[in-house]
């Protein structure tokens, strides 16, 4: 196994004291267990070479590499000073700023795991994260202080302003700290990180690394003078882009929120050369009419994940944003597992816009059939991934723990390996059925309806308590959609009768910025008696 069991030896670690070093921080480091450096190290390092160069921009406020490593190094020894320490775990309820980094940073500088919490809009299940989670500390800002769960049973900190309920500003205490460097403590196998999943369906998982595996997750080769746009929350993937960016010597420009116009906008005036959008939002902000006005020419790499993306909506892509797009496959589980490049995407070869790239290095890909075998080359089969950044599993959750097996994630995605090694990713395995041996997805069917010279979007759910599908359209402005041929349509190429197809403006979404299959399940929820034809 690539990982050991660092849930236990955080726990072990509890009753260590806290640790305060103050002596110059070491750059390089001795290998230990088989990491010559840990992700921390190295980001000191490269904000120590940044000096006074600007690293992360915010609202219009630059903030450079040694203004960034004074905040962490003052946070850390507050964090150190009020008990967090190695075993410790610190979680946050946090905005896109820098402070919410410089925390995160300053955690895992003491050797304390980090956890940037999702925000589910049910008290309810934000209560029950938090119990779940049980932190040592849990810290929040002004644009989140409402997300603090009445009754929780939690040490609470504030950055920039008070709560008065008996929590305490931790930027205050941070303000009269020391700013001199000071030495990691933390060791390749404590828990580091834990990424969240974005809970659409229920109370968030999240999938922890270890020091060791967070490394590998972000420490690669990084274009020179990336500037990446992060618009997306932080307790997704966020967090590794900007941990990629920095690492590499890049800086990054920080947003509140995703909105397509914002996104244009930003691309535009900042000069961003990366950015990375989950489905949806790259339809969306293709199809902006700003994308004509805007100038986009600094822009090197559109990355995109998940696993609906029409053919026809990546091509559309491809041709209105030019051989600038990329496609990943992963999760917070697995992290990357395949990418297909810019160059790739030639739209003289069609079949690739069907497919998620090829395996990266060092990860390995196979298919189980459902009686439990492995599926050869070609088949189909529920897709597994083992590489060293695979997650150790999800934390607290020993209800969920069989998704990890072996070193191995068992996803509920199903899939298949072409000949020339491409990965084929057809969809959630709860969203494909077979009519008459033929494989019906929810991708197949968002590429037909796309294909509809009426239709700009589509988004397609299964509900499988209630055995229909429900397939959300958007039509292009000023055209009117014939909801009936749109099912027709479905049925004759298809052979599905149990559809509904509902007209919106917009997809509903959830805050990670994928489809919200729940809203959408309760938009198609009042024609489930709809007859078969």
């Amino acid at each position: 196994m690539y990982l050991r069991n660092v849930l236990a030896a955080s726990a072990s670690s509890n009753n260590r004291p806290a640790i305060v070093p103050d002596r110059p921080a070491k750059h390089i480091r001795p290998t230990r267990n088989g990491v010559d450096e840990l992700y921390i190290d190295l980001l000191i390092a490269r904000l120590t070479e940044a000096g006074d160069a600007p690293v992360l921009r915010h609202k219009g406020q630059n903030t450079s590499g040694a203004d960034l490593l004074k905040s962490i190094y003052r946070y850390a020894r507050t964090l150190a000073r009020i008990g967090i320490q190695r075993g410790s775990l610190v979680a946050l309820f946090a905005p896109n700023c820098p402070d919410t980094l410089a925390v995160r940073y300053a955690a895992n500088l003491v050797g304390a795991a980090s956890y940037y919490l999702s925000d589910p809009s049910d008290p309810q299940r934000r209560a029950e994260l938090l119990a779940q989670t049980d932190p040592g500390l849990l810290v929040l800002f002004p644009e989140t202080a409402d997300l603090l769960p009445t009754g929780a049973a939690v040490q609470v900190a504030t950055v920039g302003s008070d709560l008065n309920n008996g929590s305490f500003r931790l930027d205050e205490r941070a303000a009269s700290q020391s700013s001199a460097p000071m030495a990691s403590v933390g060791r390749p196998d404590d828990l580091a990180t834990i990424i969240s999943s974005g809970g659409t369906t229920g109370v968030p998982k999240g999938s922890w690394r270890s020091f060791a595996s967070y490394t590998a997750m972000v420490n690669f080769p990084s274009p020179a003078g990336r500037r990446q746009l992060i618009n997306g929350p932080m307790a997704n993937l966020s967090q590794v882009l900007i941990d990629v960016t920095l690492l590499g010597g890049g800086s990054v420009v920080l947003q509140d929120s995703y909105d397509a116009e914002g996104t244009l906008k930003a691309i535009d005036s900042e000069r961003i050369t990366d950015l990375f959008l989950v489905e949806p939002q790259l339809f969306e902000v293709m199809d902006h009419p700003d994308v004509a006005r805007r100038d986009l020419s600094s822009l090197r790499t559109i990355t995109h994940i998940g696993d609906l993306a029409a053919p026809t909506l990546r091509r559309r892509a491809r041709e209105r944003f030019g051989a600038v797009l990329a496609h990943t496959y992963g999760a917070s589980e697995m992290g990357l597992v395949s990418a297909l490049s810019p160059a790739e995407h030639d739209l003289a070869n069609a079949e690739l816009f069907s497919c998620a790239g090829r395996p990266l290095p060092g990860v390995h890909v196979r298919f189980r059939r459902d009686d439990g075998t492995l599926a050869p080359t070609g088949e189909i089969g529920n897709i597994e991934v083992r590489s060293p950044v695979v997650a150790g599993g999800y934390y607290k959750r020993p209800d969920l723990q069989t998704s990890f097996r072996d070193g191995w994630f068992r996803s509920s995605d199903l899939g298949y390996l072409d000949a020339g090694g491409y990965l084929h990713v057809r969809g959630r395995a709860d969203e494909i059925a077979w009519i008459d041996g033929k494989m019906v997805s929810a991708l197949l069917l968002q590429d037909t309806l796309c294909q509809l010279s009426s239709v700009r979007y589509a988004a397609i759910v299964r509900d499988v308590n209630l055995d229909f599908w429900i397939a959300a359209v958007v039509p292009w402005p000023g055209l009117l959609i014939d909801l009936a041929q749109c099912r027709e349509t479905i049925i004759s190429l298809h052979g599905l009768t149990s559809v509904v197809v509902v007209r919106v403006d917009r997809v509903p979404l959830t805050p990670q910025g994928k489809v919200d299959r729940v809203a959408v399940s309760q938009l198609g929820r009042q024609f489930a008696s709809w007859p078969a034809v």
